[in-house]
């Protein structure tokens, strides 16, 4: 292998090679997408790979939709793998030939147990108020007791007297009791690999030498470790990452609001290095830092800094860190992100052309005061509305016959002005403040709803210029019509 080398928690140089093995069974969860970054950060620190492995041995569950998005999310959040993904379920033949291997060197056994005999076992144990775990029936028992052609499972012989220790670089030193484990299925009936054997075999063959992912993980590594000493295997150093809860403290669910990276993205409207900032500190922190690039994490991350508790989702929090890049982020990116969810809100197939020149020239007033790019898209209908507006009742009531009169007065000291600009606007309605004796705020709130139909909108001066000479001008003339219409 080449590349930079770390030392792992067993004392041995190698190059680091992490892994993110997500089962295809729907969209990229939040949790993964953590779990993803993690990994991807810890090997782009040591200088290692980070590999995809897509768990899809559940043949009934896995579909190619959810293989698609997940690739897709982590695509959107540049979470990469540095070589092609590979397929689990294209790899069951290896799998068989190491549980085979087990049984020839007497490390498993085949057990002819039938569900009614195990479901009556787990039915006493539950009766007798005791671990419901198999109890080894065929574990010394010679296969030849079996019925002929009698169906039969692979079973590892777990270690039974001692204890399985795991220094896990979080949630630290781990013990277990080698009575709790029970001699977990290698091979079911039909020859076909289980998930516990699976994983192994796989991290294994693509050299994982750390294997980051979440603590619910943690009682199968006892489990797993028993394979791997079996086969003679390098033991992985294991970091099992607390689960990520609701503001509520409950285990993050539907309840809790969105759970796929791709509703953050789509429904939400926020920006993946948000997404990636706020994950990284879900679980992780150095210090004081708040707001941590990409290259900066690459520099900070090590699993030593996430803490052994579970963290809790706080959508506010996301939302400003996504108004912080919000204003970051470069106009024109934000401009064609925008332009199709302001489109799908007027009930349009597409903007005009020349649309996402507008709105680019319309960020810098819009985008200081929006947490997500749904409310950039907001703010920034008017531009594209059609006359008659829609007006908002606040609007509405602002647009009485008071204000009417001073609207038409506003459109007459913004016809002659030639040089359309935000600084010759601002002195056409300065002037109509003075002329009639009111506060800029008096022109500046009928104003704003004649040209937006909404009392909350970008600065006044730049309302008019984006929209430019004539339309102003035409909503203008437009609200006075119909107002008199309506009087009449």
């Amino acid at each position: 292998m080449s590349g930079n080398f770390a030392v792992s928690a067993t004392g041995l140089n190698k190059q680091v090679v992490t892994r993110f093995a997500p089962s295809p069974t729907g969209f990229l969860h939040i949790g993964g997408a953590r779990t993803a970054l993690f990994n991807w950060l810890f090997a782009r620190h040591h200088g290692g790979k980070f590999l995809l492995r897509v768990e899809d041995t559940d043949r009934a569950r896995s579909t190619e939709g959810a293989v698609a998005a997940i690739f897709d999310g982590l695509e959107w959040l540049g979470l990469g793998g540095d070589e092609p993904a590979i397929f689990q379920f294209e790899r069951s033949a290896r799998h068989a030939e190491v549980a085979n291997q087990l049984l020839a060197q007497g490390d498993a056994y085949r057990c002819y147990a039938t569900p009614e005999e195990l479901a009556e076992l787990r039915e006493q144990q539950r009766a007798a108020k005791q671990p419901m775990r198999y109890d080894g029936r065929w574990r010394d028992r010679d296969p030849s007791d079996a019925p002929t052609n009698a169906p039969y499972v692979i079973r590892l012989k777990a270690p039974r007297e001692g204890e399985t220790v795991i220094e896990d670089a979080v949630q630290g030193r781990v013990v277990v009791q080698n009575a709790e484990l029970d001699d977990m299925i290698l091979l079911r009936s039909d020859g076909t690999p289980t998930y516990m054997l699976a994983v192994v075999v796989d991290d294994n063959d693509m050299g994982v030498t750390h294997v980051i992912r979440g603590d619910d993980h943690l009682n199968n590594a006892f489990r797993q470790l028993g394979i791997i000493k079996a086969m003679g295997w390098e033991e992985p150093v294991y970091a099992h990452i607390p689960l990520i809860h609701g503001s509520d403290g409950a285990k993050l669910s539907k309840r809790h609001g969105a759970l796929g990276v791709d509703a953050y993205r789509d429904e939400m409207g926020m920006l993946p290095e948000a997404v990636l900032n706020y994950l990284l500190r879900l679980g992780w922190g150095y210090g004081d830092e708040e707001i941590i690039s990409r290259e900066r994490a690459i520099e900070l991350f090590d699993v030593s800094g996430v803490g052994r508790s579970p963290s809790r989702f706080d959508i506010k929090k996301l939302e400003n860190l996504n108004a912080h890049y919000l204003r970051e982020a470069d106009d024109a990116r934000l401009a064609g992100l925008t332009a199709p969810r302001i489109a799908v809100r007027l009930g349009m197939a597409q903007l005009p052309p020349g649309a996402g020149d507008v709105l680019a020239l319309a960020m810098p007033s819009l985008k200081p005061r929006a947490k997500t790019l749904n409310e950039i898209a907001e703010g920034a209908e008017f531009l594209f509305k059609s006359c008659p507006l829609d007006f908002d009742e606040k609007a509405l009531a602002l647009l009485d016959e008071s204000a009417r009169e001073l609207l038409g007065k506003t459109a007459d000291a913004l016809d002659p002005v030639q040089d359309w600009t935000v600084e010759a606007i601002e002195e056409a309605i300065r002037r109509v403040a003075e002329e009639a004796e009111l506060g800029l705020g008096k022109v500046a709130q009928p104003l704003r709803a004649a040209l937006t139909g909404r009392t909350v909108s970008p600065g006044i001066f730049d309302v008019l210029f984006l929209l430019g000479k004539v339309e102003s001008l035409k909503r203008l003339n437009d609200v006075g019509q119909t107002s008199a219409g309506r009087s009449n």
